[in-house]
């Protein structure tokens, strides 16, 4: 598989389960049933025996900013390596670009308040997390449970809301049509009302990985 260059060539468009979000500000298709909840129930308890405190790449003054907990899940596990490939044979994309699959636990009151994906070219983070890999270019997001209440994913700039369902896939492109870093990404993992929430992502990059 090569990896696109293009961001418009990607091959989840001709998937006829994906719907593609109707924003001329972003590029984002949701996939439903992406993951059987036989497969939700088994990564949510990879993340549930190895998760830890969240962190953010750029300390922005606020202490409560991202307040989740996150799981590295490593290729080396079968169900692990059997994801990472599904989503790249989706994206079109070559593993060899892709991050470490990693996985996000919310619990009631839980947050990642409005970021984006990609780093700031203009920041100090830029040059540590990108000097060799370069930018993220797609994010492709999954939902591993149906939360009770509360836990949707809000880009507000795009004004669309997405509900945390079993098994339903999002992705969408970090960019605009020329290649720089779109700021209609901005999106919020807003607070779990009741129960909890896990997600999983896979971030790929301009260059291969590590």
């Amino acid at each position: 598989m090569v990896a696109t260059t293009d961001s418009y060539a990607v091959p989840i468009q001709a998937h006829p389960g994906a719907l593609r979000v109707p924003s001329p500000r972003i590029e984002m298709y949701i996939l439903r049933d992406f993951l059987t909840p036989a497969q939700c129930d088994t990564l949510i308890a990879r993340i549930e025996s190895h998760h830890r405190p969240s962190t953010i790449t750029g300390y922005n003054g606020d202490d409560v900013f991202r307040t989740s907990s996150t799981c590295d899940l490593p290729s080396s596990d079968p169900d692990v390596a059997d994801l990472r490939n599904r989503l790249c044979a989706l994206s079109g994309i070559a593993i060899t670009h892709a991050e470490p699959l990693q996985g996000q636990r919310y619990e009631v009151g839980q947050e990642f308040k409005a970021h984006t994906d990609y780093f700031e070219p203009d920041r100090p983070e830029f040059a540590k997390y990108c000097s060799v890999a370069g930018q993220r270019t797609w994010t492709y997001m999954l939902y591993l449970n149906t939360v009770e209440a509360g836990g949707a994913t809000r880009f507000k700039v795009a004004d669309k809301i997405i509900q945390p369902e079993r098994g339903k896939l999002v992705c969408w492109n970090n960019r605009r049509p020329d290649g720089s870093p779109n700021p209609a990404t901005l999106h919020h993992a807003m607070k779990v009302r009741k129960g909890r929430k896990y997600v999983l992502t896979q971030w790929f990059r301009e260059h291969p990985w590590g």
